[in-house]
């Protein structure tokens, strides 16, 4: 299973990006995938997660309403749209595949495997 995450890049707060994760190696459209991300120092935080079809998601409290996650099965690439960012949302950003299949998994261990990471970088 590969894992390709890019979109990352710097930005002023307020800005917006879009990640991108294409996926190989699996049959994409039977896994949740996920978004985590990790800033300098911390551990890794769980951001958001969109189910098998694309039909649900869950995302964290400090990028709720200003993330979206999205997926396009046909194409084996999962999107995650960043809205209104600002420092706090600096970090290394991964996409995953969940092992749980039928709700929000939000910790790390529930996922077992990572894209190489696409780093974020929001100035003030």
């Amino acid at each position: 299973v590969q894992l390709q995450a890019s979109g990352g890049g710097s930005v002023q707060a307020g800005g917006s990006l879009k990640l991108s994760c294409a996926a190989s190696g699996l049959t994409f459209s039977q896994y949740r995938m996920g978004w985590f991300r990790q800033a300098p120092g911390k551990e890794r935080e769980f951001v958001a997660q969109i189910s098998q079809n694309g039909g649900t998601a869950g995302y964290s409290d400090s990028v709720k309403g200003r993330f979206t996650i999205s997926r396009d099965n046909a194409k084996n690439t999962l999107y995650l749209q960043m809205n209104n960012l600002g420092p706090e949302d600096t970090a290394v950003y991964y996409c995953a595949v969940s092992r749980i299949i039928l709700s929000v998994a939000r910790i790390p261990s529930n996922y077992y495997h990572w894209g190489q990471g696409t780093l974020v970088t929001v100035s003030s």
